[in-house]
């Protein structure tokens, strides 16, 4: 179990590294809102609050059955 927290741990700091790059690009972002590339970049963006919200959730849920 305490292998797995670590995992989720990292993988916690992968998606929150995620998150900075992607929210670099959409403050930088030097074209069209509307386009098609940036709604992809709010989608990836989306996916990854998603992501990061799930493994906190899980790490929280984990860290009670050790406890």
């Amino acid at each position: 179990m305490e292998a797995f927290i670590e995992y989720m741990k990292l993988h916690e700091l992968s998606l929150l590294q995620d998150a900075q790059k992607l929210q670099t690009l959409m403050d930088g972002f030097p074209h069209d809102l509307d386009s098609d590339e940036y709604r992809d970049l709010e989608m990836e963006d989306t996916i990854n609050t998603g992501e990061l919200r799930a493994t906190r959730h899980l790490l929280s849920v984990a860290w009670d059955m050790i406890n």
